[in-house]
């Protein structure tokens, strides 16, 4: 357990087991936590990070809105690679996270040494789409500054029991971060080289297409899908998750 200073605002990060680095963002609302369930098994031959978004968990709330962004997320990730000492690392996560980590990827390609994208959607390749989103985005902000941390039990069963200590870094998370600012990251796609996999639980009906669309456009890249598992997949079908993501992790470690 420890923190990162970026420029004044704490990230809350924790280690754990040794190899290859592997570092692993929550999605959107959710924290570190959402992990717990995966650090046994993929910290045994892996040098696990854990971390918490800026705004999300143990991590700090700034009361800048220009605190939150796409591209001081993926600084955030880069500096917590060279906290540990990571060169290259791969690099996943669950939803927000997952879109985050293709960002890592568009800007810092030498340091990816693979992907793992998780109940994702790499964003819109056109405005009026984007615009859907990014309006679903505020809306979300502006309930959280409404209702408070009560928003958190109308979602998942998941976030339902996550630990924040306010609301406001939600809401300038979800204007800042969710909201989408253009296609850079589903247009880098196709120039992703490094084994990818992509995995989507089978009831996660809103990521269903885009899981199919990074598959084909990703060069190589793997699908899993998930049984009986919704958009927190590593939640609903723990050792389902785990079967899928271990042999690819072991792939990559035995071509190494």
């Amino acid at each position: 357990m420890a923190k990162l200073n970026r420029s004044g605002v704490e990230i809350y990060y924790e280690v754990h087991g040794s190899g290859p680095p592997l570092i692993l963002t929550h999605g959107y609302s959710s924290t570190s936590a959402m992990w717990q369930g995966q650090i046994d098994a993929l910290s045994q031959r892996h040098t696990l990070v854990l971390w918490d978004m800026r705004g999300h968990g143990q991590s700090d709330y700034p009361d800048d809105p220009t605190a939150y962004s796409e591209q001081l997320t993926v600084g955030d990730i880069a500096a917590l690679l060279d906290a540990v000492g990571a060169e290259k690392a791969i690099i996943g996560g669950l939803s927000l996270g997952g879109y985050m980590s293709l960002a890592f990827h568009r800007a810092h390609p030498e340091r990816v040494r693979a992907l793992l994208i998780i109940d994702t959607g790499p964003g819109f390749k056109k405005d009026d789409a984007r615009e859907v989103w990014n309006t679903r985005a505020r809306d979300t902000g502006d309930r959280f500054d409404r209702e408070g941390l009560e928003v958190l039990k109308t979602l998942s069963a998941e976030r339902a029991s996550v630990t924040h200590r306010n609301a406001k870094g939600l809401a300038l998370a979800a204007r800042g971060m969710l909201a989408q600012r253009d296609a850079r990251v589903i247009e880098s796609l196709p120039d992703i080289k490094v084994p990818s996999l992509v995995v989507v639980g089978a009831d996660d009906t809103p990521f269903l297409a885009a899981s199919d669309y990074m598959a084909a456009k990703i060069p190589g890249a793997q699908k899993a899908v998930i049984p009986n598992a919704g958009h927190a997949v590593n939640i609903d079908q723990p050792q389902a998750f785990i079967d899928a993501v271990l042999p690819f992790l072991n792939r990559l470690e035995g071509s190494a």
